[in-house]
């Protein structure tokens, strides 16, 4: 007879129980300290996060190459201006060398040789005067080149200074691409994590477009904007063929007449302060505080933007996006 069988009925029971329930036990523990996979909701909020991050980004790169392109305009601009004056110093000195080269070849017995030769003191006096009037020219050469070349070497300071400039912020530009590229790659990797694909679906142009109707320069630069739904998210970019934020509104802005920099936060700067309750068709839309991303309203809480990476041009719910952080009105 066993030891179990001594044992009462009940006792035996309760045994059966605790074993049953340690192997329960030993089955559901490993699979309950498994770290469980994050639901699309939470990798959302971390394309979310990431997004925010990579824009902010997206828009110091685009005001960094801003001021990139307009120093490279006044570069340019100098250098047709130094052009001719470098032309000058090139011609004058060419003359001080051959009044040089003039000069050793007469040599200092030059004016013994002239008196010598003269025949009369009429003569030599003459020709003394014009070997001064020859010497006065050339130093009057000689000190014109002294001038152009001080002038040309004074217009060269600012030019040397915005090559300077330029190669620094060819260096910013260079760091902030690998980050920004860096980003969306993480970026990319999670929305195929949840999507399956790296592409954003939905519709593009869920209501008209304009939904209010507004004329003058809005009416037209909301008229753009509404034409480029579809057209595909790429950071930098202000189209033709793809847009960034900014960059939609830059241009939208653009064919109405109305000169905007290609960054959320200067636009910002730039537009007149519009209330909340007076926004209007064409108003522009800041979200970040600063801005790092900008759409254009076009009426009825809708408005048209370049979303991010991915995407495409297209209408939005203002709510939909985010609380916005302020209007404008260019």
């Amino acid at each position: 007879m066993t030891t179990s069988a001594l044992l009462p009925r009940s006792v035996r029971s309760a045994v059966v129980a605790f074993i049953a329930v340690c192997a329960a036990l030993i089955v559901v523990l490993p699979a309950t300290a498994a770290k469980a996979a994050p639901s699309p909701a939470e990798i959302e909020k971390q394309m979310n996060t990431l997004w925010d991050q990579a824009e902010t980004t997206i828009e110091q790169y685009n005001a960094v190459h801003a001021k990139l392109q307009q120093n490279q305009t006044k570069l340019d601009k100098l250098k047709k201006q130094i052009s001719p004056l470098e032309l000058q110093v090139d011609l004058s000195r060419s003359q001080v060398g051959s009044i040089s080269a003039a000069m050793y070849m007469r040599g200092p017995g030059s004016t013994v040789n002239a008196l010598l030769s003269a025949g009369s003191p009429g003569v030599f006096a003459d020709q003394m005067t014009m070997l001064n009037y020859l010497a006065e020219q050339q130093n009057e050469a000689i000190a014109s080149v002294q001038h152009k070349v001080a002038q040309y070497n004074e217009q060269r300071k600012p030019l040397d200074a915005l090559v300077g400039q330029l190669a620094v912020q060819d260096a910013d530009l260079a760091a902030k691409k690998k980050d920004i590229n860096a980003q969306l790659d993480k970026l990319q990797k999670l929305r195929i994590q949840v999507y399956g694909t790296s592409a954003i679906g939905g519709v593009l142009k869920p209501v008209p477009c304009p939904y209010v109707y507004v004329g003058g320069a809005a009416a037209t630069a909301v008229a753009y904007a509404c034409k480029q739904i579809g057209k595909p998210y790429h950071w930098g970019s202000a189209g033709p063929s793809s847009f960034d934020c900014s960059g939609l509104t830059m241009r939208a802005w653009g064919a109405a007449g109305i000169s905007l920099p290609h960054n959320a936060a200067d636009q910002k700067g730039t537009v007149d302060y519009v209330s909340s309750s007076n926004v209007r068709t064409g108003d522009l839309v800041f979200f970040g505080s600063p801005p790092h991303h900008v759409g254009i309203y076009i009426g009825n809480g809708w408005m048209v933007h370049a979303p991010r990476t991915g995407d495409h041009v297209r209408e939005a719910q203002v709510s939909d996006v985010g609380t916005p952080s302020g209007y404008g009105r260019p």
